[in-house]
């Protein structure tokens, strides 16, 4: 394939000369940046595929140096997770691939998930640096193209699909809803999400607006992050459209006051990025979503960090009747009219839950007591350690005799009307003689 590309780029170069205008030319100039795309990816994977592991067709939890999932199959030995190997059934999207996407790709890539679509239109520039995950070597690449050739290299059994595109355009989201209904083979089902969770992970709210209302248009269950503009504080939030707030329902004050957020940056002045505060965002983020993935543990609705006072508030927002969106009206009216099956949903759970419990009370847990072990009153042993028997078990002897108690009575200490000085002076008689 690489010499088809190369043929490819010299009948491209020598076709420029003869476009007769000068929109040709920038077509034919795309064609060739895409073919030049395919030129260094092809040989990054080549140069990739000489070092990197076989796919692995089954997860196993087998404990050997030479399986990568092992460690993640101790969560289901040791009943953290019941079934992780399902995390090779979950797709995740995430856009925006910078500080915060970057880092939580390749978490989830380590972690085996089975397919991540990865949103951003930006380039790898040496600024980003200071950052996890990008390396000096692919400054210039697109951070999707970058992105996929690192974590193919990390993880081959994950499906990466890379999309250089900006949501905020209408082409780009239309392109973005086209990706979020396709599944794992590529088909298609309009109006409906075949992804399982989307990460927005962006810098801007025009982007995060745009990514509310595709998931409120598909009933897609998202999570939100964020990094202050002094890298010092951030957040996480999981947004269920109809259940919780979307962005709309409670709008930051230059989104619902409509100023255009680019007239609030400042001339030559850049915002901060510490590698510590987008570490942590992107493992809360993760960690979130493995939660909701894999259902364990308490999935947080919002959780904050503060670095210069290690504070991390928590709360939950309820969606707003009034909101704007028309899309989350729509969701909050089909999550009021299911309550009743939810309700019996969760009468019935809890109601197995009870059974369940109810039935392993009466199961004995160890039937072959091979040791004799049996279980007593705490209240005796006390009672025991409190009055010594006079007897001892079979086999046992006292190394010392017994002694001999002496029971103090009042009237062995005889009344005195001296005070303690008096004593203390009376001592220090005799210790003078």
């Amino acid at each position: 394939m690489e010499e088809e590309v190369k043929v490819l780029l010299a009948a491209l170069d020598g076709l420029m000369p003869a476009l007769p205008s000068q929109h040709a030319v920038y077509q034919v100039a795309q064609i060739k940046e895409s073919a030049e795309r395919i030129l260094r990816l092809s040989n990054d994977i080549s140069a990739a595929q000489l070092g990197s592991r076989k796919k692995i067709q089954e997860m196993s939890g087998e404990v050997v140096g030479s399986n990568p999932y092992s460690r993640l199959m101790a969560l289901k030995r040791m009943g953290i997770v019941n079934n992780y190997e399902n995390i090779r059934n979950f797709s995740v999207a995430i856009v925006g691939v910078g500080g915060v996407g970057s880092v939580a790709a390749e978490m989830l890539t380590r972690c085996g998930i089975g397919r991540l679509l990865l949103f951003d239109y930006d380039t790898v520039e040496l600024a980003n640096m200071n950052r996890l995950f990008f390396r000096p070597q692919q400054a210039g690449m697109s951070k999707t193209d970058a992105a996929v050739e690192t974590l193919a290299d990390i993880n081959p059994d994950v499906v990466l699909e890379g999309y250089k595109l900006n949501v905020s355009t209408v082409d780009g989201f239309e392109k973005f809803m086209e990706a979020l209904s396709k599944d794992f083979k590529g088909m298609q089902r309009e109006s409906k999400s075949r992804v399982d969770l989307v990460l927005s992970c962006v810098d801007n709210y025009e982007a995060r607006m745009v990514v509310n209302q595709a998931c409120n248009e598909l009933g897609q269950t998202w999570m939100e992050s964020g990094v202050s503009e002094d890298a010092v504080s951030g957040h996480i939030q999981l947004l269920v459209p109809g259940e919780t707030a979307c962005f709309a329902c409670a709008p930051p004050l230059v989104v619902a006051s409509g100023v255009d957020e680019r007239t609030l940056k400042r001339e030559g002045v850049c915002a901060a990025s510490l590698p510590t505060t987008m570490g942590i965002i992107a493992g809360l983020l993760v960690q979130n979503a493995l939660k909701y993935l894999l259902s364990f543990g308490n999935i947080t609705k919002y959780l904050g960090y503060s670095a210069l006072k290690d504070f991390f508030p928590t709360m939950e927002m309820l969606p707003n009747p009034q909101c704007s969106n028309a899309s989350c009206l729509q969701r909050q009216c089909e999550y009021a009219e299911n309550k009743p099956f939810r309700d019996a949903l969760e009468k019935a759970r809890a109601e197995a839950e009870l059974a369940n419990a109810a039935l392993v009370s009466k199961v004995a847990l160890h039937e072959d007591n091979e040791w004799n072990i049996s279980l007593i009153d705490e209240d005796e042993v006390q009672a025991n350690i409190d009055t010594p028997s006079e007897f001892l078990p079979d086999g046992l002897s006292r190394e010392l005799p017994a002694s001999e108690k002496q029971v103090l009575i009042e009237d062995d200490f005889p009344e005195t009307e001296l005070d303690l000085d008096d004593l203390q002076r009376q001592f220090q008689t005799l210790n003078a003689d």
